[in-house]
């Protein structure tokens, strides 16, 4: 097993067990011993190779199917990026309600929940584009083009969302947008 993948693999165990607000030791008390801290902790550091059998034992331990805790094969994307992606909510309002309803009522409950209705823009998370994606029965690289195609999206976006990078990003003002939109530094 690569090591590359080793991690992956355990990166995807630990962040199971985080969702269970369980600690190392937690799993071992809840398997009466079954599963020692030591080993689930070396498997999440990818220090140990972790068979199939004991995977699929760990994924019923769990109580998650074992696709969930495998890693994703395909290079990271926008899905894992904790980068904000910036919307132009004014543009957004001149669509048909046929293409953007989902994005304008996804976009609606998240101002509700924030009591942000400044009505220009909207920050979400990359985390969010996954979502959105599934709506519109996309993946989240063609949902980016087309809600910049929709003019929602700045143009300077696509490689953040892209990138899934780890870029800080900086606010500026881009005047052919009107609005603000998040740049890398």
């Amino acid at each position: 097993m690569s090591t590359d993948y080793s991690r992956a693999l355990g990166a995807r165990l630990r962040a199971i067990r985080n969702q269970q607000g369980l600690s190392l030791q937690g799993v071992e008390d809840k398997s009466h011993g079954r599963w020692k801290a030591v080993v689930v902790g070396s498997y999440e550091r990818g220090d140990r190779a972790v068979t199939v059998q004991r995977l699929s034992e760990l994924a019923v331990f769990y109580g998650v199917p074992v696709s969930e805790l495998l890693p994703d094969p395909r290079p990271s994307s926008a899905v894992t990026s904790t980068n904000k992606i910036v919307l132009n909510l004014e543009s957004l309002g001149s669509l048909p309600a046929d293409e953007a309803g989902p994005l304008a009522r996804y976009a609606s409950t998240i101002q509700a929940q924030r009591h942000d209705y400044n009505g220009k823009v909207l920050s979400i998370r990359a985390e969010d584009l996954k979502s959105l994606a599934i709506i519109y029965d996309m993946s989240p690289d063609e949902l980016t083009s087309r809600l910049i195609e929709w003019g929602v999206l700045s143009p300077g976006m696509e490689s953040i969302v892209s990138s899934g990078g780890d870029e800080e990003l900086d606010e500026d003002v881009d005047d052919s947008w009107g609005d603000r939109r998040r740049t890398p530094r």
